[in-house]
C-alpha cells in the first residue's frame, strides 16, 4: 500500500472488560499464565502454538465430549491433520445447549407473520424431527437434503440430522433441478425435504414441476418430504407418495444425541460448480463447532444479548455460519425474500424491527445502497446494532465510508474473506484491532495467513498468494466419494505441498491487515503489471453510470500484452457513449495505470454470476477465447444464465472478423 489508509475506528477504552475476546484474555492468564500486549502478539502465539492454541478454545467454550480426546493433533500435516482423536461429540446439541430465552427470529416474504421460537420449542421441534427421520430409516452415516428456504424448518432439520449422526446437505430453492441434481446426487441422499414453492418479492414461484424432477434424477431416495410453504397445506395430489413436514414432526420423544467423532461429517457443501460438477466437500462436527465458537465469539464479539443477522440463503456457506449463532447463545435472525423489495431498505427496516446487534451482507449489497444515496442511521433506529458484517467479494473502500457515515460511528465493520472450503473467515475483524478504509483488519486466530510470491516466499506489502502454512480443524473432511483424496489435494496443495493454496490474491500490510484483490486465476497483467480486479472493479464501479462490471484480459500466444476488455452494466437510463468511454479510460488511466485502460468497453445486458453472486470472470474469458460454452459453464449453477448468450454473440462475431 503506498499511503497510509483513512482509521474509521478504533478500539474504545477498557475494551479487554466489555468483549468476550478480554476474557478469553484473562482465561489464558489463569489457566496458562499467558499474557499478550497487542492482537498481533495473540495471533502469532495462536498460529504457532496451535495445539495449545484449540485446546484453549476447546476448554474456554466448555466442549463437552462423550469421549474426551487423547490429544490434539498428533501431526502437523496438511492434507491429512487428525484433529482431537479419540474425541466423541454432536454439534447439535451444543447448539441446544446454548440456545437462549429466544432462538430464532424468522421474517418472510411468503408468510404474513414473523416467527419467533424459544430454545425449549427449537430444541422440542429437533426431538420431533430426529424422531421422524428415524422412523424413516435414517441413521448415522445416511445423507439428508434439503431444498429448503432460510426459515426455521430448515434449522430444525439440519439439527435433527446432526443430533442422530446423519449428513446434511442443502439447496436453496431458487437452484434448478440440474443445479441440485449435480450437487446431491453425489453423495446418494435418502431423504429430500422440500418446500413447494416461496415468494420472491411480488413474485410467486411454484417449485412442485422442480420437485418431481428431482424425485426422478434421485435414485437413492427412499423418502420425500413437502414443507407447504406457499400453500396452507400439502396438495398430496400433486406430491405423490410424499410425506408433509407436519407428520415428520407430529410425535413428541425425547432427543438423544448420538455421540460422533470429531471428524464426523456433519454437512456437505458444494464448490460453485460452474465449470464442471459441484466438489461435495465434507465438514466435521468438531471442526466447525471450534471454528464457529472461536469467530462468533473472539472475532464477531456475539453472546446470549445478541440478535445475529446475515443476508444468505440456504446455498450459501454463509447460512451454515449463521445458524452457529446458537452455539454462542445468541438469537439468531433469519431473512427470506427479495432484499431489495419494494425497495433497498428493506433489511434495513428489519434492523430496527427485529433490534439487530449484528448485521450481516454482501459486499454487493452495501454498494448498492451506497450507491442509492440511502442513509439507514437516519431513517431508522439502528441503536442497538454493534456489529455490521460484510463477505462475498471485496469491500470498496468508500463502501467502509459509507457505512461509517450512514449506518453508525460506533460500530465494527467487519469486512471478511474466507470461503466454502472452510465454512469460514482466514481474514476479519476484531474488537482489538482498528478498522482502516478499505482494509480487512487483520488475520484470525489461528488461521496461519501467509501471501506467497511466485517462488513460495512469503511476502510483506506486496501481492500473494493466499496461502495457509499451518492446519486448521475445519478444513475439509474430504470430498465426498474421494477415497484416495485426489481431488482434495488437487485442489489446494497442487503447487505447494503441504501448503493450502486458496487461490485468492492478498496483500498483507506492516499493520498486520490484508487486501483481497480478486481470485489469481481471474488476475490481470499486462506489461509486467499485476493487478486483481476488484481494484480495476473499485474504479470502474465508482462512475455513477456504470451499475457493474466485468474485465477479462485475452492474453497474446505470441508474447504481446494481449487484450483487455470492459464489459459494463449501466444504471438506468444510461448510455454507452464516448464521452462515458472517454471516462471510464481516463479514471482507469489515473487510478491504476495506462495498462490497464481497456482495448474495447462494451455495454451488456448482465454480468454474468453465479447463484452466490460471484461475477464469471474465468468462464466468460474462455468462452471469448473461443471455448464452446457448454463445456465451460453449467448454466443451473448461474443466477442469469441467458446473461450468457451476449458474449456467445460477441465470441462468434471476434471469430468471424
Amino acid at each position: 500500500m503506498t499511503t497510509e489508509p483513512t482509521v474509521l475506528w478504533t478500539p474504545p477504552a477498557g475494551v479487554l472488560e466489555k468483549t468476550r475476546v478480554g476474557d478469553y484474555l484473562r482465561f489464558l492468564q489463569r489457566s496458562r499464565r499467558l499474557s499478550f500486549d497487542s492482537y498481533d502478539s495473540l495471533w502469532r502465539w495462536s498460529v504457532g502454538e496451535i495445539e495449545d492454541f484449540w485446546r484453549s478454545v476447546w476448554e474456554y467454550f466448555g466442549v463437552a465430549a462423550h469421549e474426551p480426546p487423547d490429544e490434539v493433533l498428533p501431526a502437523r500435516v496438511m492434507p491429512g491433520a487428525r484433529w482431537f482423536p479419540g474425541a466423541t461429540i454432536n454439534y447439535a446439541e451444543h447448539a441446544l445447549a446454548r440456545s437462549g430465552a429466544v432462538a430464532i427470529v424468522a421474517r418472510s416474504q411468503t408468510r404474513t407473520a414473523d416467527v419467533s421460537m424459544t430454545g425449549a420449542e427449537l430444541a422440542d421441534q429437533v426431538a420431533r424431527a430426529a424422531a421422524g427421520l428415524r422412523r424413516l430409516g435414517i441413521g448415522r452415516g445416511d445423507r439428508v437434503v434439503a431444498y429448503m428456504p432460510n426459515v426455521p424448518e430448515t434449522i430444525v432439520l439440519f439439527l435433527a440430522t446432526a443430533a442422530i449422526g446423519a449428513v446434511f446437505s442443502s439447496c436453496a430453492p431458487e437452484f434448478g433441478p440440474r443445479a441440485v441434481a449435480d450437487r446431491v446426487r453425489q453423495i446418494e441422499p435418502k431423504v429430500l425435504v422440500a418446500c413447494d414453492g416461496y415468494r420472491y418479492g411480488a413474485r410467486e414461484i411454484d417449485r412442485a414441476p422442480e420437485i418431481a424432477r428431482l424425485r426422478e434424477e434421485l435414485p437413492s431416495l427412499e423418502a420425500t418430504v413437502v414443507l407447504p410453504y406457499l400453500a396452507e397445506q400439502l396438495d398430496r395430489g400433486r406430491y405423490p407418495g410424499a410425506l408433509s413436514w407436519e407428520e415428520i414432526v407430529s410425535r413428541p420423544e425425547p432427543l438423544v444425541y448420538e455421540p460422533v467423532p470429531f471428524g464426523h461429517p456433519l454437512y456437505i457443501l458444494y464448490s460453485s460448480g460452474t465449470t464442471g460438477l459441484p466438489k461435495p466437500i465434507v465438514h466435521g462436527h468438531g471442526g466447525i463447532l471450534l471454528e464457529h465458537l472461536k469467530m462468533l465469539a473472539l472475532h464477531h464479539d456475539l453472546g446470549e444479548a445478541d440478535r445475529f443477522f446475515w443476508f444468505t440463503t440456504t446455498g450459501w456457506m454463509m447460512w451454515n455460519y449463521l445458524v452457529s449463532g446458537l452455539l454462542v447463545g445468541s438469537t439468531v435472525v433469519l431473512f427470506d425474500g427479495d432484499p431489495a423489495y419494494p425497495d433497498l431498505s428493506t433489511l434495513w427496516r428489519a434492523a430496527e424491527e427485529l433490534e439487530l446487534t449484528y448485521f450481516g451482507t454482501s459486499a454487493p449489497f452495501l454498494h448498492a445502497c451506497m450507491r442509492a444515496g440511502l442513509h439507514p442511521v437516519r431513517d431508522f433506529d439502528l441503536s442497538r446494532l454493534r456489529g455490521v458484517g460484510s463477505t462475498g467479494a471485496p469491500l470498496l473502500p468508500e463502501a467502509f465510508e459509507w457505512v461509517y457515515e450512514r449506518v453508525g460511528r460506533e460500530l465494527i465493520l467487519g469486512s471478511v474473506s474466507g470461503g466454502t472450503d472452510v465454512c469460514t473467515a482466514f481474514v476479519g475483524a476484531s474488537p482489538l484491532v482498528p478498522v482502516w478504509a478499505g482494509e480487512i483488519s487483520c488475520r484470525c486466530l489461528g488461521a496461519k495467513v501467509e501471501s506467497f510470491d511466485a517462488e513460495g516466499r512469503s511476502v510483506m506489502g506486496r501481492l500473494g498468494e493466499l496461502v495457509l502454512t499451518e492446519p486448521m480443524p475445519s478444513m475439509p473432511v474430504s470430498f465426498w466419494n474421494d477415497p484416495s483424496g485426489e481431488r482434495y489435494r488437487a485442489s489446494y496443495f497442487d503447487r505447494w505441498p503441504g501448503v493450502w493454496r486458496h487461490g485468492d490474491w492478498i496483500e498483507i500490510t506492516a499493520r498486520g491487515s490484508s487486501v483481497i484483490t480478486g481470485r489469481s486465476d481471474a488476475t490481470l497483467k499486462r506489461g509486467g503489471v499485476r493487478i486483481g480486479t476488484s481494484e480495476f472493479y473499485g474504479v470502474v464501479e465508482a462512475i455513477p453510470e456504470v451499475a457493474e462490471s466485468l474485465v477479462v484480459h485475452l492474453p497474446d500466444d505470441g508474447g504481446g500484452p494481449g487484450e483487455l476488455l470492459l464489459f459494463v452494466a449501466l444504471s438506468g437510463g444510461a448510455v454507452l457513449d464516448e464521452k462515458l468511454r472517454d471516462r471510464i479510460r481516463s479514471a482507469l488511466r489515473e487510478g491504476l495505470s495506462p495498462r490497464h485502460v481497456p482495448d474495447e468497453i462494451h455495454s451488456v445486458p448482465g454480468i454474468p454470476r453465479t447463484l452466490n453472486n460471484k461475477k464469471l470472470e474465468v468462464p466468460v474469458r474462455r468462452i471469448l477465447r473461443g471455448e464452446p460454452p457448454e463445456n465451460i459453464v453449467n448454466p443451473g449453477a448461474m443466477a442469469n444464465p441467458d446473461s450468457l448468450s451476449w458474449f456467445v454473440d460477441l465470441a462468434a462475431a471476434r471469430r468471424g472478423r
